[in-house]
């Protein structure tokens, strides 16, 4: 086989189809969810208080419109979608030429083991790709959240902090140490680097990421075709069963893998002194023990019900929307 006959395997048009859909598909699935995605990231991290936390999806979604207006619903979604974009099309793309190479280009089929280590390899490489967005919009989400600190004192309090009239040894919050212009992609990303030890501290936490990701990646593709071939047969394929495949892909996928989901996201704030949020980890194993150690089980699965509710819509928004552009553009 000559060079050129092994190039255009790997580029044809069909893979910058594959590209721009799965762009696409991205920018939508995460938009359509982006209040309860923020709900999820703050339940993550917020300290194990009995004041001022976010308990119960709508009233902290209630809690989050009448502290920031809608304005906090989509705080964190410009950088989400910044990062979400290139990610999901680095990752189907990828997806679709390794099933390609694992069934040497149709000659095989492609079976189970495949099709997860195909979405697994798939996911290592599109959160690697984009990681440094993940992090910077974790930090966003959290920011104006009014998360409770304990550890701090009065004299550092100021109007913005919540419940301080409540209590006397008054509670502070996060987005009350930072300023206006920290509140953004590049002013977080500044800051991130400035007070934190410079770029690498861009990523903290990534190893935990792609240990989770590979599984839960490899299992929602896996999951998303099996259930295809049961749900959608030849003159069943309507919308409706189409999305029904996706958030329930999402779903089981995502109930597997969501410990890794957490202790990401707690390697992601580890830094975040100003915050006041107290955690401090020696590494992604000793945040794993001390969870389990200090918050149980349940510590795990913190902010799994908002995430579960996220994620059918968002799964099935994104493979729905995926297929649909393919297709159109495909033709075209």
């Amino acid at each position: 086989m000559g060079a050129t006959e092994k190039r255009a395997r790997w580029w044809n048009p069909d893979i910058l189809s594959y590209f721009v859909a799965g762009g696409i598909a991205g920018a939508a699935s995460r938009t359509v969810v982006s209040p309860l995605e923020r709900l999820k990231i703050i339940q993550q991290v917020q300290p194990i208080t009995r004041d001022g936390q976010y308990r119960g999806v709508w009233r902290s979604l209630v809690r989050m419109w009448k502290e920031e207006g809608f304005k906090g619903y989509m705080r964190g979604n410009g950088i989400n979608c910044l990062r979400i974009v290139p990610y999901s099309a680095v990752q189907f793309t990828t997806y679709e030429q390794l099933k390609k190479f694992f069934t040497c280009y149709g000659a095989k089929e492609l079976d189970t083991p495949k099709r997860l280590a195909s979405g697994a390899l798939a996911g290592v490489t599109s959160v690697c790709s984009t990681y440094p967005l993940d992090l910077v919009r974790a930090r966003l989400s959290i920011a104006t959240a009014s998360i409770p600190v304990q550890s701090m004192s009065l004299s550092k309090l100021d109007t913005s902090t919540y419940g301080m009239e409540r209590r006397s040894h008054a509670v502070s919050t996060s987005r009350a140490i930072y300023k206006e212009a920290d509140l953004s992609m590049v002013g977080m990303t500044i800051k991130i680097i400035r007070e934190e030890g410079g770029v690498h501290a861009l990523y903290r936490g990534l190893v935990p990421t792609a240990l989770g990701v590979a599984p839960y990646v490899g299992i929602n593709f896996a999951a998303y075709e099996a259930f295809r071939g049961i749900i959608t047969p030849p003159g069943k394929d309507t919308i409706g069963r189409k999305l029904l495949c996706g958030a329930l892909a999402g779903s089981i996928s995502q109930t597997l893998t969501y410990p890794f989901d957490v202790l990401r996201r707690r390697m992601q704030v580890v830094g975040m002194s100003s915050g006041g949020l107290g955690y401090k980890y020696k590494g992604a194993l000793d945040a794993l023990m001390t969870i389990a150690r200090t918050e149980g089980l349940r510590g795990l699965y913190r902010g799994l019900w908002p995430n579960l509710l996220k994620v059918a819509p968002s799964v099935a928004t994104s493979f729905f929307t995926y297929e649909f552009v393919k297709e159109y553009l495909i033709a075209c």
